[in-house]
């Protein structure tokens, strides 16, 4: 199994090609969370979230043979415009396969990268099926949006670079969708903070796969938080219920309210997905946060304001 130290080269590999993405405060905030909160802003990472890290350690640990082939992957957005960014950047062949219900926003940025788009249906075997097909007509090599030891490993670096910077952390709340952000994050914080996941209730098999000890089939996700339709990756599902992962669940209503009051207090641009575990925090925080320091992943901006 990945160990943090696995975390550790991935960012020697990487460093030179993110942004260091700042941690921003809000009293307005604190005070509602009756926490000492920062805002780890993902939103202003390279393709506008945090999927770039676990994409560019994929493919720096490609071989030379294996890039010239070129990638192809499947994303609602934010991880195939990743892909796609990054693959301009070394110059690679790069094919996305995209659900039919993909925000027209993140599509257009994937193709403004230049990668090739195939459509398919919205369910996660649709996706994985119309990648087969391609694989089967298109030597390329594929790189999964979260179920993959270098992916996890490159969202990892966000943790490292949060503990840096904010040694006083306590806890670390963030997203979980497929479980690569979340899987990474609690490899990097180890014993040194509690990482605590969000997920939308319409979205919940995260959650579920964990209370019940098995990794449960995607659900018929309806949610306004798109880069969390999907469901948790068998090496995330292994990894996180080892570190006995807690996720609080939200409803629609919680997460607009969230989103809005993120945009309002911070003045920056939020997608609903990014906004899910603040949710979470102003709904649960304030009955255990207790002054503590927290810090809230902002995990992407990739929206319409």
């Amino acid at each position: 199994m990945l160990s943090k130290i696995d975390i550790e080269q991935a960012r020697k590999r990487i460093i030179g090609y993110l942004n260091e993405t700042p941690l921003l405060t809000s009293s307005t905030l604190n005070k509602m969370c009756n926490a000492n909160l920062y805002f780890k802003c993902e939103n202003f990472q390279k393709s506008g979230s945090f999927k770039y890290r676990g994409v560019a350690n994929a493919l720096l640990s490609l071989s030379e043979e294996e890039r010239k082939k070129g990638v192809i992957t499947h994303s609602s957005g934010n991880h195939g415009a990743a892909l796609a960014a990054f693959s301009k950047k070394l110059g690679l062949h790069c094919a996305v396969v995209v659900p039919e219900s993909a925000s027209e926003f993140k599509l257009s940025a994937i193709e403004r990268y230049g990668a090739h788009i195939f459509k398919c249906g919205s369910s996660l075997e649709s996706r994985e099926l119309a990648v087969r097909e391609l694989m089967e007509s298109k030597d390329m090599a594929y790189i999964p949006p979260y179920d993959h030891p270098d992916v996890i490993s490159g969202q990892g670096t966000l943790g490292l670079e949060v503990m840096e910077e904010l040694t006083a952390v306590e806890e670390l709340w963030l997203p979980v969708g497929g479980g690569g952000l979340a899987s990474g994050n609690v490899l990097s914080a180890g014993d040194s903070s509690q990482v605590v996941g969000a997920e939308p209730l319409l979205a919940s098999d995260a959650y579920q796969s964990l209370r019940l000890g098995i990794r449960q089939p995607q659900m018929e996700p309806k949610t306004c938080a798109d880069g969390l339709r999907t469901a948790l990756g068998k090496l995330n599902f292994d990894i996180l219920s080892k570190y006995s992962l807690p996720i609080h669940l939200v409803d629609e209503a919680e997460i607009m309210k969230a989103q809005s009051l993120l945009m309002s207090c911070l003045k920056i641009v939020v997608e609903p997905s990014a906004a899910v575990s603040f949710a979470a925090l102003l709904k649960d925080g304030p009955h255990h946060a207790q002054s503590k320091v927290i810090c809230v992943v902002i995990s992407g901006g990739n929206s319409k304001v």
